[in-house]
Parts: C-alpha cells; structure tokens; sequence
C-alpha cells in the first residue's frame, strides 16, 4: 500500500502515536525511535567535538508537518522550530495546495561560488584577462584538492573574473564555480580557494587577501510552484485579499521583510532539523530578495484563468546530505531518514516547497482572520507552561486566556493561582 503524508487529526493524537505513524511512514528502527524519545539524544561527547568550549546542550522541540505531496511524493517534514504554530501552517498550507496536485519543483546544478580577493594590482583588466587565459590551469589546480568529489562528477567547473571599485581602489575578484554534489560545500569550497591563491596572486600580480565562499548562491537555485484552489482558500473574494496582502510586500520593504520572514519560518526550521547551515541558508535567501537594489518578497502570487491562486517561490538554497552536523548529530540523520530524500538537489526541493506552504498559510490568516488567532491560541500554552501550569493545568490555563483574550504572562500566573486554589 503507498504511504501518503494526508493524515487527517494528526495533530490530536499523543506523542506516542504520532511517533508510530511517522516510524510506520518512514522505517525508523527501534533504536532510532528511543533517541527521539529521548531527553536529550545528543550526548555531551558528540556535541563537544561539534563546536568549542562546549557546558551542554540545548534542546529544540521536533515537529512534523503532514499532508505535503511534492512532485508527486508524498513526504513527512522534521521540522525544529521554538515558535508556535509555524508546523501547523506547514501542514495547513500543504493541505490548501494538494487539492490540485500538491507542489512542483525543481532546482539547478549545487554550484557554489569561492571567491579570492586580489588587490595593489597594476593592470586589473588586463589581470582579468590573463586570469581568464589561465582557466584550465587554475581548474586543475582547485581540483586537486578532491579528487573524490572529481571522481563523483563534481569539482571546480568554471570560474570569472571581475574588476570591482571599492573605497580601497580597484580590486581583481576571481570567482570559482565548484559542483559540490550532496554536500553544502564550503569546507570544499574554501580549500578550493585557498589551493588557488598563490597561483591567482603571481598571474595577476597583485596581493591576495580573502578566500572564501559566497553565500550568495545564485548559481544554486531551488524551484517552488502551486496552484492553490480558490475553494481551497475560502473563494475568490479570498484569493483576492492575499494578492493585495503579495502588492503590499511587493511596493514596502518593511513588509517584504515579514513576508519573506515567513517563508524562512518553514525553510530554517527544516534546515535545523537536518543539521543544515541556517546562517547562511538566511544570509543567501536575503541577499538574493535584494538584488535588484531593492529589498522584495522572495514569492510571487497570481490569480490564472480559473480564479485558482498561483504561487512560486525561487530563491538559493545551499543544503548538504553529507558532511557536518548532517552526518555527526544523530537526529539530524534521523530528520533526514524521515524526509527519505536520496539527494541535496532533493532536499533543497523539499525545503523551498515548505517554503511556499508557509508563505500560503501565512498570507491567507493575514487575508482573512488575521495572524494572531491561531498563533496566540499555541503561545498561551508557552504562557501556561512558564508560569509553572504542569499536566492538565497547561491547557485550563491557555483556554481560559484565549476565551478572555487576555494572553500574558501575568494573567497566566492569576489563573494558575485561581485553578490550584480551587484544588
């Protein structure tokens, strides 16, 4: 029988049942359903050789987001989040967008640039030119530096050279394109660069100084689309109060940032899951919003011949399968079992659809009830729970906030009160 990812009341089910159905979907063994039970799965050891100066660690809760048919595969997503509610829209999201056939997507090659800074050069454009000459030979000798990653069908590919003006004068920029494959790729990346320097530097006749990857991956993209039902939303009087809620982020910067905030709620929590690099997941994402010298919304939202609502979301994605935290933290490798994606091409994918489900989910609560029904309905728990509300308590307490609209700390702590007092 095929595995669909359409569980309906998912989120009413106890822990222990939703961990059954996700161990069913995604084969995990019963070693890796005790780690997820686990207080803490990532033993102090393991986290000591991941960063420096190590005191403990720091746990997140782990989600997981129903219903998202992506190039016609069905996926549960791993999601670690802090935030209420950001899973729920995921899900909710995904659900709007699977009436009709869920999300496409696709991604190019995991191309990612190392850049070396040359300055003090005489002649930049003509040690542009002698660069350029030199490419073979400068390819060769990146590569070197990974024969395996060759011996995959990756490595340096490709590099250019630019001339910038900068208030330190002119500078000779040599940029690597290196395939990195199933890896993020900046230890890759980096190596590649530095291997290089020393050749760039006699070739151009200047100075090297930086010699680093870009997280601006604009070689590396990843692809969303959907066409979102009218039913689905509410109706067309629906789909055209969240294409005036898209103009709005399309004309204001402060807006867009909120906007594409939302979109990088799914993305990051997704990346984390995974053991991904989300500072430069965010970094990327950002300067690619502007790169036509204004900051704009990373989606885009239209309305086809049938009154449907059509989404697309491109934006880079620079995620690995292999290597770091992937590969070292034991839930990040559990995440990815979960998610079954075989490579990083895949779970960029994956990653940019979740993306857009958030962006969906997010605009129609701001087109219709607004936002903070739902998320202030999951942040009176938070409120419950901080205010020393344990077992039964914790929801006595968010449900007599939410039918009082009164959501704070101070009027958690008087109901807890109230509530032990009656006990």
């Amino acid at each position: 029988m095929s595995k669909s990812s359409q569980i309906s009341g998912f989120y009413k089910l106890s822990i222990d049942e939703r961990l059954k159905i996700v161990t069913d979907f995604s084969g995990l063994s019963e070693e890796e359903v005790n780690l997820l039970r686990a207080e803490s799965s990532l033993k102090l050891e393991i986290a000591d050789r991941m960063i420096e100066n190590v005191i403990g660690v720091y746990p997140l809760p782990l989600g997981v987001a129903t219903n998202f048919l992506i190039n016609g595969k069905d996926y549960l997503i791993p999601m670690v989040i802090e935030e209420p509610s950001v899973v729920a829209a995921a899900s909710h999201g995904a659900k709007m967008a699977r009436v009709k056939g869920g999300f496409k997507a696709l991604s190019t090659e995991p191309i990612m640039i190392g850049q070396v800074q040359v300055v003090k050069v005489p002649d930049p454009y003509g040690a542009r030119m002698r660069l350029l000459e030199a490419k073979e030979e400068i390819l060769a000798k990146a590569n070197e530096q990974d024969p395996t990653l060759v011996k995959l069908g990756g490595g340096a590919k490709d590099l250019d050279v630019k001339v910038i003006d900068s208030i330190r004068g002119p500078m000779v920029i040599l940029e690597l394109h290196v395939d990195c494959k199933d890896a993020m790729g900046a230890n890759i990346v980096n190596g590649m660069a530095e291997a290089v320097a020393p050749l760039v530097e006699k070739i151009a006749g200047g100075k090297v100084l930086l010699r680093i990857l870009s997280n601006l991956a604009v070689k590396r993209l990843a692809r969303a689309k959907a066409v979102v039902a009218k039913e689905a939303v509410g109706g067309e009087e629906v789909v055209d109060a969240i294409l005036e809620a898209y103009a709005f982020a399309l004309a204001d910067p402060f807006r867009a940032a909120t906007h594409n905030k939302g979109i990088m709620n799914g993305i990051v929590a997704v990346a984390t899951a995974t053991g991904n690099d989300t500072r430069a997941i965010e970094a990327g994402a950002h300067a690619y919003a502007a790169r036509f010298g204004r900051y704009m919304p990373l989606s885009t939202w239209e309305k086809n011949a049938d009154g449907d609502l059509v989404g697309t979301l491109e934006m880079p994605l620079a995620v690995g399968i292999v290597g770091g935290a992937t590969r070292t933290h034991p839930i990040a490798k559990i995440a990815l079992k979960i998610l079954g994606v075989k490579t990083a091409r895949e779970l960029s994918e994956v990653m940019c659809s979740v993306g857009l489900a958030q962006n969906l989910a997010a605009l129609k609560a701001l087109a219709t009830e607004g936002i903070q029904r739902g998320h202030m309905e999951l942040h009176a728990r938070n409120l419950a729970i901080a205010a020393g509300a344990v077992g039964d308590l914790v929801d006595k307490v968010a449900e007599q906030m939410v039918r009082e609209r009164r959501i704070s700390f101070d009027r958690a702590k008087q109901i807890l009160q109230e509530l032990t007092q009656k006990k």
